[in-house]
This record gives structure tokens, sequence and C-alpha cells, in this order.
């Protein structure tokens, strides 16, 4: 990681300061995979084709939109707790937990399954970071996490509606 937790910056904010850089690192993983998650929805988005093209277009549009507003909260609650949100390109690329995301799929089908894997991977590290802030004793993080897991999956119900019943894990 980029730092982002080593040195907070001083900030009226009480949360303990072993709280703060515990979710600031917590915070920062979430971030670089919401981005991420973001830029792959994207490239569903824009490179879907099929039967299924207006409908899925205008579902991850949708998304894309949700995961920008998640990934912008992310990052104002680093600032907050006097972290530094780091989304560089260079930062997403060196940190995310994601598998890189395919650019050579069109097949709507093909994008729903590529997406469901990695809002998938994205809830559980929501939910694993709800715990770590819990630990460390940061209620509001948790809160932040927990809402954004809630929405994320509800995303990937979505996109699994979309496929077929065996492909389910």
């Amino acid at each position: 990681m980029a730092n982002a937790a080593e040195s907070p910056m001083k900030t009226r904010n009480d949360v303990p300061s072993n709280a703060k850089k515990a979710s600031i690192e917590t915070l920062q993983g979430c971030l670089v995979d919401s981005v991420d998650l973001y830029n792959a929805t994207r490239q569903a988005h824009w490179n879907v084709k099929g039967p299924q093209f207006g409908s899925l277009h205008t579902l991850f549009e949708g998304f894309y939109n949700a995961l920008h507003t998640q990934s912008d909260d992310l990052a104002e609650r680093i600032v907050q707790l006097g972290g530094t949100a780091n989304g560089t390109t260079q930062v997403l690329a060196s940190e995310t937990r994601l598998s890189p995301y395919p650019t050579d799929l069109y097949a709507g089908m093909d994008h729903v399954a590529a997406l469901a894997d990695r809002y998938a991977q994205v809830a559980k590290a929501l939910r694993q970071g709800i715990d770590e802030a819990d630990e460390a004793g940061d209620a509001d993080t948790a809160d932040l996490l927990t809402e954004q897991s809630r929405a994320v999956d509800k995303m990937l119900w979505m996109l699994e509606a979309h496929l077929p019943e065996n492909t389910g894990r």
C-alpha cells in the first residue's frame, strides 16, 4: 500500500489514533478495489454486445454510477480520519486485489459472469473490512462499509439473476 495509514494527519476527529490507522488501511484497500470494479464495469458497459445489449448497457451504467459515489465516500472517510486517499492509476494497478478484467469480452453473459466474480470479491472484502473496523473500535467506518456491502450485494444479486442456475457458487 502507498503508506496511506502510516502518518495520519492531525484532525479533531476523536476516533482513537490506533483505530484511525487501522481504518485508513482498511478503507484504502476497499477504495482501490472499488475504483478497479468501477473501471471493470465501465469496460463492460462500453463493450457489451448481444441480444441483451440494451438492458445490460443500462444496468452496467447504473452500477458504475453507484460505484463512483461509493468510492468517493470511501476516499472522503480516509481523509476525515487524517489519511490520504490514494486512487491514482499507478496505485490502483499495484494494489488492487481483483484479477485483471479481460478486454476481449463482448457477449453480454460473459461480461455478467466476469463482473459477478469481481462483485463477489469486493463484497467479501467489504465484509472483512467491517470486522476490521469493528475490531479497531471505529463504528462509523464499520457502518460505512456495511452500507456499501449491502449495495454491492444487491448489485451482485442482480448480476447473478442473469446467469443460468448452474453457475451459482
